[in-house]
């Protein structure tokens, strides 16, 4: 069983390779996540490459519906294959993983920024007024309307 440290690294490296598939950081971060996967094994890290090809394949082939639950199921697949690497670990080898993982998530993972899904909005600074009887909004999704709402009916009773 992990610590929550762990857990919360594993999380941190699905969410990491998510959020890099199809960007400039991703080439890096693959081919990082591969080697560290692979330990010194040059079939098994191979095997690591292909999957995180389909990672990329799977988050970037979706339409904008599809969008966040491909990338929730793939974040939870990787959360769940780096939690399973480090279980099998020892103690001494299973920090020496976490450190580098660490590491290679800080060196190559996406940095900083934000992200937003299809229909999103991200930003680091977002200033929004209304004036004068007027709708400001970041994203509205549904309809928005302006004008005095009708009275309620009175009471039956």
């Amino acid at each position: 069983m992990l610590d929550q440290a762990l857990i919360a690294l594993a999380a941190s490296g699905g969410t990491a390779l998510v959020t890099a598939a199809g960007t400039d950081a991703w080439r890096g971060l693959q081919q990082a996540v591969a080697r560290w996967f692979g330990r010194g094994d040059t079939q098994r890290e191979q095997a690591e490459l292909e999957r995180l090809e389909q990672t990329a394949a799977a988050v970037q082939a979706t339409g904008p519906v599809e969008a966040e639950q491909a990338r929730n199921r793939q974040e939870a697949v990787w959360q769940t294959r780096i939690e399973t690497l480090l279980e099998n670990l020892d103690g001494a080898e299973r920090e020496r993983a976490a450190e580098q993982l660490r590491s290679l998530l800080a060196q190559h993972g996406p940095q900083g920024g934000v992200v937003a899904g299809p229909g999103g909005l991200a930003a680091n600074t977002v200033d929004i007024n209304a004036e004068q009887g007027s709708i400001a909004a970041g994203v509205i999704h549904g309809g928005a309307q302006i004008g005095t709402p009708p009275m309620p009916a009175p009471p039956q009773g």
